[in-house]
């Protein structure tokens, strides 16, 4: 801009393109965030989550908390598949599990999710499956809480078989 003394105005032009730029800059910060998408399946992404991280050889993964995955994250340690977990009380709660190594091989070979939003598969404790000849364990929502196919089998309870694992 020239003033009227013929002086230049050296300071950086603040027009629309730095409003776009900063726009930009903003959204495509945003896009690869997991917290801000709505997910339709969050113990399936739970369970892609810990599955990748095994495959990377990650010793730790975090993903967004719920009281439910909390409860598939305990089932997990005491059956001895992770080390540990923590959940933290925050306004978005993060919950971090410690992933289980032997040798240099991830202890969980295969964990896959079996009820899925689409197709709720539930059964009665007589009926529920063996995984691998009762090697593996499926994790079964029951009406006394998030447990094991045998602990279900022994209280006599069925229940929405969540995932198995292996």
């Amino acid at each position: 801009f020239q003033a009227e003394d013929g002086i230049r105005d050296r300071s950086p032009s603040r027009g629309l393109g730095d409003v776009y730029k900063r726009q930009y800059q903003e959204w495509s910060n945003q896009v690869g965030r997991k917290e801000n998408m709505s997910l339709s399946d969050p113990i399936g992404d739970m369970l892609a989550r810990i599955k990748n991280s095994l495959m990377r050889n990650h010793s730790k993964v975090k993903l967004p908390s719920s009281k439910f995955k909390v409860k598939l994250a305990e089932v997990l340690k005491s059956e001895g598949y992770i080390i540990d977990y923590k959940a933290t009380d925050e306004k978005k709660p993060i919950l971090e599990i410690n992933l289980k190594y032997n040798s240099g091989n991830p202890v969980i070979s295969s964990i896959e999710r079996v009820s899925k939003p689409g197709r709720r598969i539930f059964s009665s404790a007589d009926s529920l499956p063996k995984i691998n000849n009762g090697l593996g364990i499926a994790i079964v929502s029951t009406p006394k809480g998030v447990m094991t196919d045998m602990d279900a089998r022994k209280q006599k309870v069925g229940g929405e078989i969540i995932c198995k694992v292996f």
